[in-house]
């Protein structure tokens, strides 16, 4: 079968990067684990997220531990981590950053750029959906181009950067949307669900009795950028490829052959959407210790990576059809 790869790779040597790699991230579970409850399906997502380079955004009502999440991953990979708690007060200025008009001994005046939280190697943008969109938009730019531009000179934000953001539900108060532009600047939308009842009940015992022990650091900024680049060297067999290109293209009305499409959705998924799933079929094979991605990673990856580059036509939403259905549909065919 012919491989579509970013660059040769000696096979050997990839086996045995993935082979210590997998010990790695082995350890950032079970680490990870030890924090976070019944929730392994998030905290895979998540560190999905991180080896492809992208940015997440965690969906759920309060109380169910995405801010603990994110603090932990930061803590655990070493990354030099910062918060946002967005407000409807908040402004794009407090994010980003601004001027100031300094006078020095001599009388001279000049401006001085003072760095805004977002110059990190990991945001959280808490409760991101409680700031306004002009506010929300303000990310447009670094999450895209990992730079940010203030009074016409562009500032380079530190490597890695990514940003974890958590939602609340939109029907809660006190919430906006968040710009279409800006949700398919996320590599994936991921749901966070209330934890099992053993899951739960662990968490009532570790949680409400000694204080707990300290998160251990198990990895470095500089190792989370290795394996996001041996992310990009696992060969991609044309199979995955199709089957990735199949499911994206199917997911827009104006190409799709599938009549359910054509009648419930109003827009469809762009080309950032197939990247995505490229990147993040990629980095499950890696977190499993698989040299290449299957089928299999693009079927499981589809609902969070589609889920919000996707929109219902009003008819369907007064039909009660969901994103989730439609996508059912896509995967059918495939798998």
């Amino acid at each position: 079968m012919a491989e579509t790869t970013v660059r040769r790779s000696d096979p050997n040597e990839l086996a045995g990067d993935v082979e210590a790699l997998g010990r790695k991230l082995a350890s950032v579970r079970a680490c990870i684990g030890r924090v976070i409850f019944g929730l392994q399906e998030v905290v895979d997502e998540s560190l999905i997220t991180l080896l492809a380079g992208g940015h997440a955004l965690l969906i759920g009502v309060p109380g169910l531990g995405k801010t603990r999440l994110v603090e932990t991953l930061g803590a655990v990979l070493g990354l030099d981590d910062k918060r946002v708690q967005f407000t409807p007060d908040l402004m794009p200025a407090d994010i980003l950053g601004s001027e100031v008009l300094e006078e020095a001994e001599s009388g001279r005046r000049s401006f001085r750029f003072i760095k805004g939280p977002v110059f990190c190697q990991l945001l959280m943008a808490d409760e991101i959906n409680r700031a306004s969109p002009r506010t929300q938009s303000a990310l447009l730019q670094a999450m895209q181009e990992r730079t940010v531009s203030v009074a016409g000179l562009r500032h380079p934000l530190p490597s890695p950067f990514h940003v974890l953001a958590t939602q609340n539900p939109l029907e809660q108060e006190g919430t906006y949307p968040l710009p279409e532009a800006q949700l398919d600047r996320f590599l994936m939308e991921i749901d966070v669900g209330y934890p099992g009842r053993d899951a739960e009940r662990d968490m009532l015992i570790a949680t409400t009795g000694a204080p707990e022990a300290p998160v251990v650091q198990v990895m470095t900024a500089e190792e989370l950028q290795n394996a996001q680049a041996l992310v990009r060297r696992l060969p991609v067999g044309d199979s995955v490829v199709e089957a990735i290109l199949n499911l994206v293209r199917s997911g827009r009305p104006e190409e799709t052959g599938i009549d359910e499409v054509r009648r419930h959705v109003a827009w469809g998924p762009g080309p950032r959407a197939s990247q995505a799933l490229m990147l993040a079929a990629r980095a499950r094979a890696l977190l499993d210790g698989r040299l290449a991605p299957s089928i299999d990673d693009v079927l499981t990856l589809s609902g969070p990576i589609l889920r919000h580059r996707m929109a219902l036509s009003f008819a369907a939403r007064a039909d009660g059809i969901t994103i989730d259905q439609v996508i059912q549909r896509l995967k059918a065919p495939i798998g």
